[in-house]
């Protein structure tokens, strides 16, 4: 796939994933009702709406749709899919549901196991991040105000990623779901690094501090699900950084028999 062959796509996905961040502005701003699902995990209206939202603007291509909330699909139907479409509507409902803006809109294209393309949306704060294979990955800020822009331009060289900063070496890690392994890794790198510094954050926002320069490591020694990361991935990616499947010391791949995701470590 050409880069011009990429960039309808990439447009295509920024605006769907806006569309999923609206239908979520809008429970986010009512008084919403908290079900749970098998899992026990909670599922509110905003998973539906964003889900439904994001959908319909996907309907335009040809290639099929694996979402949190179309995770029954056999693994015999979606096995030949050479292209795909990985979906969170809402990664992040936790904090959602705590009103603390820490949650995004994931959409990622993924073929053949890889992570072609990615866009994070975050709602709360209207910023937009987005990776291109063999392109580049950058930020948009405000982006629901330049939705009508040629994305070419929005992907220009002052919104590239990563940016300078200067600061100590800085591990990010979950707000929700921190375990002790995780912790372990911690320790090591502050024996190893001197100070480090330890920032807690939810959703898929930990993969985009990493690439954005804020943060030089995730690492998730716990649970997630693979549209949990495979739009970072492609992010993270796009700006140079990797996501290793800490048991393989690969790349993490996408559309395997079993969606729950092997621990990972993000790097810059």
């Amino acid at each position: 796939m050409t880069e011009n062959e990429k960039l309808p796509l990439v447009e295509l996905i920024c605006k769907a994933a806006l569309s999923g961040g609206k239908a979520i502005l809008s429970v986010y701003e009512s008084d919403f009702a908290i079900e749970h699902k098998d899992d026990k995990s909670p599922l509110t209206e905003a998973d539906k709406q964003a889900h439904q939202a994001i959908v319909k603007e996907l309907d335009e291509t040809e290639y099929p749709v694996l979402s949190e909330e179309g995770r029954d699909i056999p693994y015999e139907e979606r096995k030949n899919w050479e292209y795909f479409w990985m979906v969170d509507p809402l990664d992040g409902t936790k904090e959602f549901i705590k009103r603390n803006g820490e949650f995004t809109v994931n959409i990622a294209l993924i073929h053949q196991q890889k992570a072609l393309m990615g866009v994070i949306y975050v709602p709360v704060k209207d910023e937009l991040y987005i990776g291109v294979n063999g392109v580049g990955a950058y930020k948009v800020d405000a982006y629901s105000t330049k939705v009508n822009h040629n994305i070419g331009e929005l992907m220009s060289t002052g919104n590239q990623l990563p940016k300078k900063i200067d600061r100590k070496y800085t591990i990010v890690g979950s707000r929700s779901h921190m375990s002790a392994e995780t912790e372990d890794f911690m320790n090591e790198k502050k024996k190893e690094k001197g100070e480090v510094e330890i920032i807690s954050v939810g959703s898929s926002l930990k993969l985009c501090m990493v690439a954005e320069g804020k943060a030089d490591a995730y690492p998730r020694f716990a649970p997630t699900m693979e549209w949990d990361t495979a739009a970072g991935q492609a992010i993270v990616e796009a700006m140079g950084g990797k996501v290793i499947n800490w048991k393989t010391k690969s790349p993490m791949l996408y559309n395997r028999e079993n969606l729950l995701n092997d621990w990972f470590l993000v790097t810059a």
